[in-house]
Formats: C-alpha cells, structure tokens, sequence
C-alpha cells in the first residue's frame, strides 16, 4: 500500500495562514467567543472591508473557519436586509505531516494503555509527568498563567474576576473516545502552570461544558 501523504485539501488550507493579513484575521477571530463580522475583523487588522471579507471567506472555504448569519439586533421584517455574515473558529482540526506522521493514534494508544493500567502506575506516572509540564510552562511564562496556558495548547478567556475559561481542549480528538483520562491530564497540567505560576491564590477545578475544556481556573488575577 503506497503511503497516505497530507491531504491536499489540508495542506492547503494550512499553507493559506503563510499570507500575514490572513494569518492575523484568523487570529483576530480565534482571539473572540462570539463570531465577528467582516467589519470587525477588517477594523482590527486595518484594512478595508472588502479585502478583509476576501481572506475570510478563503479561510472559511478551507475549513479553518465557521460562517454564521445574523440580522443586527432590533431589525427584521422584509425591509431589514440582508444578515451580516460572520465568522467563528471551527471546532475541526486540520493536521498536516511530511512525510507521514499519525501522532493521534500513538495518543490514543498511549491513553488506552492507561484505562487497562489496574494497578494505576501508569496514570500515577502521567499525571506527574503532565503536572510537571505545566510547571515549567509556567516557569517559561515567568510566571504568567494565561501565557503558560497559551503556550501549552488552551485558548484562555479571562473575567475580571480572575477567572479564567478555557475555550478549546487541546485533546479534544483523543478526548472524545477517552473523557475520564484526558479530562484528567488537563487538571494536572493546568494545577502545574498554578504551581510554577506566580498567582498563589489560583485553584483549578473539574467542570465540563460543551465546547469548553473541562477544567476551570479561579482566582488567577494574581
């Protein structure tokens, strides 16, 4: 059997982030919970409506974002218009190995191996191994937990009450198949950014919603 190299499609769609105005209209979206419009995307990045809702639609035409259509508030009926279109990031990944990698399925081996582990020793390995990462990332971040979260994969989102949600799980392909071990490395990794982190009051806890990590952080204003 000939080897199964990138998806064109993907490889593509990932090569397209190489133009810098692209690049940083993706991230001003990815940057936002609400989908944003054309508009706000364009007065972010500082270029004109038209140009900006080019780029968008080509990054949501190579799946690297979501479109959504919404009326403004408070208009409706025939004279209204037409919806604004906004943009989202997507839940989907897109990812991409030359020559040929498949690092999802060596995850999903590994996890496996902890949900057959009876005497626990691997997942006690694992758990020291994840909190420990977290530490250094934080140790990397002088100790900045939001920086550290960043750096180890969460899209963190915090509240003026120092409470920070994480917005993605960076495990979310192996998460789906394995919720009980993934659900607890993410604890140990973000207790260990709290660790090296310079926010001594911060606490993490287990609490799953859809479309979020599963762990919450409070009490991270420092």
């Amino acid at each position: 059997m000939p080897p199964q190299f990138a998806d064109p499609a993907s490889l593509a769609a990932l090569t397209s982030l190489d133009d810098p105005i692209r690049r940083r209209l993706y991230e001003f979206v990815v940057e936002h919970e609400e989908p944003v419009s054309r508009e706000a995307a364009a007065a972010a990045v500082g270029i004109g409506r038209t140009l900006a809702a080019y780029h968008l639609d080509k990054l949501a035409d190579g799946g690297l974002l979501a479109v959504s259509y919404q009326r403004p508030a408070g208009r409706g009926g025939p004279g209204a218009g037409r919806p604004a279109k906004l943009y989202a990031r997507t839940a989907d990944e897109i990812v991409v190995s030359v020559p040929p990698r498949d690092y999802l399925l060596l995850a999903r081996l590994l996890v496996s191996s902890i949900e057959q582990d009876a005497g626990g020793a691997v997942r006690s390995a694992l758990s020291a191994a994840a909190r420990e990462t977290g530490r250094q990332a934080a140790v990397d971040a002088d100790g900045d937990v939001v920086v550290a979260l960043r750096a180890c994969g969460y899209l963190p989102q915090s509240d003026a009450e120092g409470c920070i949600t994480l917005r993605n799980c960076p495990f979310h392909s192996v998460a789906k198949d394995h919720l009980e071990v993934v659900c607890g490395l993410n604890l140990q990794l973000v207790e260990g950014v709290i660790d090296g982190s310079s926010a001594p009051d911060a606490r993490a806890e287990l609490s799953p919603r859809q479309g979020r990590c599963c762990v919450l952080v409070h009490g991270a204003s420092g």
